[in-house]
């Protein structure tokens, strides 16, 4: 028979280990600055989807990619702020973390993009405007491809 004194026996290694303590709750500031990186997140990647003049493209991508970044550091912010607390994560930061990184990532290429090929991307939206048939529209897709190969191919 066992007793009070004797060590406990050693665990099965099957068995699922201890819960660990839980964190309190993050402070309200702290949540609320996950929440707005989580809404200026989700605000730069439907500004992506609202480009439909070609002309402004650049400037919308380019605000949309300082959304980004602000939704960014109001992340990594909440993050570290509720760290140090010793507090729990605030939830919607590691959506907006992720949501944040896609839309910067995504804003990066195609404003890179648009500022690469600025004169291609101007002479299709001017064809396209002009365009009255599908035939014409076709005829100005053709062009930018053309124009876009011709371009990173080096003139060849």
């Amino acid at each position: 028979m066992a007793r009070l004194t004797d060590p406990p026996p050693p665990r099965s290694p099957l068995l699922l280990p201890p819960p660990r303590p839980q964190l309190p709750p993050p402070a309200p500031a702290v949540q609320q600055r996950a929440w707005a990186a989580l809404a200026l997140s989700v605000l730069s990647l439907l500004a992506m989807t609202q480009i439909s003049n070609l002309n402004r493209a650049a400037y919308v991508l380019g605000v949309a990619l300082a959304v980004a970044v602000v939704a960014l550091v109001l992340a990594f912010g909440a993050m570290s702020a509720a760290r140090r607390a010793g507090a729990r994560r605030p939830r919607g930061a590691v959506a907006a973390t992720v949501l944040g990184l896609i839309a910067f990532v995504f804003c990066g290429f195609a404003l890179s993009g648009f500022l690469l090929f600025r004169t291609e991307v101007t002479q299709y939206a001017n064809c396209m405007n002009a365009a009255s048939t599908p035939a014409a529209q076709t005829a100005c897709q053709n062009q930018l491809d053309n124009s876009v190969r011709n371009a990173l191919l080096g003139g060849k």
